[in-house]
């Protein structure tokens, strides 16, 4: 990219990319810190973000190498974003001496960095004079190799010991765009050739999706306005499917989508079954999200902000046909998507998460008709938050049948030439499924 070619100097986004991962060190979610850049930076500084995010556990190592002191964190922040930038020439968004002039000069024209600006120039000048030899040294280290936290690589190590080279190496990919077409509108072969008509090239995905051979913004995109698609990852697009497949009724299902926000599989399930649908989730600003997703679908249903596993605050008494839980988890699925998570993650929250998955189970299965099924869905790809959590289930209500189910799907950007239930034929995040019945004896 020819920085003469941007209106924005490249050290103004430097500067606020800087910023935003100062603020990811500190707990801020990625949304969060973007949301305060301002709008004509934002689109800049958000590409060049989750570039540094995808390495920063190398930029670390670099950083280790040149500086065995860590400077304040304003000036460490531009420092790792640089090197996180240009320690591989090949990948760099920009000329490399571009970028370490640019970083430079970042650093002086900030009243947080400027006292260190000749500080990060030599540590700069240093890596581009020594990079092949700093590089190779920080080979060494897992945490460089793969950029994710040492506790996470281990744990895959445990967990996926077949797959989990394979996990981390999709996690550092760009995740493609994905779009569920509305059947009530279109169809899958319908809107594909829309697309190639548009001039948009895309393949299908799964049953009702298709993926865009490039991301484009929504507002481009054939019928999006109209609700004809939707953006969802594919293995998001199996949940409703899984749910309603074999569910029988005399009249409308009664279906609860718990934590239901942003509103996607809400949607999925009213595109291809009439149904009663309560969409409830703890946050009121997100179930706001939910009523924008429905009214551009011109979906109706029921949106209630509340705790699901508070029932007595929001359940009218009348049990359910059939129970979406996708339930809050550590999002080691869509690391991809968002790469902030796994900075953002402490290995402790997933015994924490794993607890509150575990309350939101016993309390909505309580809620469901016999007969009826409970699908458990997380985005994740640890086990504690999907295969273990529900042999735990399992072992405690003798009720609950496990219907055959994916399972883990683990992330990869490969599509296959044969699908299986186990492993769907296109790319996708990282997902646990497990389908619940409930015996009527």
């Amino acid at each position: 990219m020819d920085l003469n070619e941007q209106k924005i100097p490249l050290w103004r986004q430097l500067q606020a990319t800087a910023t935003v991962l100062q603020d990811i060190r500190e707990g801020v979610s990625g949304t969060a810190a973007l949301a305060h850049v301002s709008a004509d930076l934002r689109p800049g500084v958000q590409a060049l973000t989750f570039h540094v995010l995808r390495s920063l556990g190398r930029a670390e190592a670099l950083r280790q190498l040149l500086a065995s002191r860590s400077p304040p964190p304003p000036a460490d922040a531009l420092l790792c974003t640089a090197l996180a930038l240009a320690w591989r020439e090949e990948d760099a968004p920009y000329e490399v001496f571009t970028l370490v002039n640019q970083a430079v000069e970042a650093a002086k024209r900030s009243a947080a960095t400027s006292a260190q600006a000749s500080f990060i120039n030599a540590c700069l000048r240093r890596f581009l004079r020594e990079r092949e030899m700093l590089v190779a040294s920080t080979d060494k280290k897992p945490v460089a190799v793969w950029n994710h936290p040492k506790w996470w690589i281990d744990r895959l190590q445990k967990e996926w010991p077949q797959d989990w080279r394979a996990i981390l190496e999709a996690n550092n990919r760009h995740a493609p765009m994905t779009l569920r077409v509305n059947i009530r509108r279109s169809n899958q072969q319908a809107y594909l050739q829309t697309l190639k008509q548009a001039g948009l090239e895309a393949t299908p995905a799964g049953t009702w999706g298709v993926t865009l051979a490039q991301p484009k913004p929504v507002q481009v995109l054939p019928g999006f306005t109209d609700g004809v698609v939707s953006v969802q990852d594919a293995a998001a697009q199996l949940a409703a499917p899984l749910l309603l497949s074999g569910l029988k009724s005399n009249g409308p299902l009664r279906i609860l989508d718990a934590c239901a926000a942003p509103g996607g599989k809400t949607a999925h399930l009213l595109e291809i079954a009439d149904s009663e649908v309560t969409a409830l989730d703890v946050d009121a600003t997100r179930c706001e999200k939910i009523h924008q997703t429905l009214q551009r679908l011109r979906l109706q249903a029921q949106v209630v902000v509340a705790d699901a596993a508070h029932t007595a605050t929001w359940w009218d008494g009348q049990l359910f046909d059939a129970i979406l839980l996708d339930a809050p988890c550590s999002a080691s699925g869509i690391v991809r998507r968002h790469p902030d998570v796994r900075w953002l993650r402490r290995e402790s929250d997933i015994a924490q998460l794993a607890l509150i998955q575990a309350r939101l189970l016993k309390a909505l299965w309580a809620l469901l008709k016999p007969g009826g099924r409970l699908l458990y869905c997380t985005c994740s790809v640890f086990r504690a938050e999907g295969a273990d959590q529900i042999k735990a289930f399992l072992a405690h209500h003798p009720q609950a049948t496990l219907l055959p189910s994916p399972g883990h799907l683990l992330p990869h950007n490969k599509v296959l030439d044969h699908a299986t239930p186990d492993n769907p034929a296109f790319d996708h995040d990282g997902f646990y499924y497990a389908l619940l019945e409930k015996n009527t004896a």
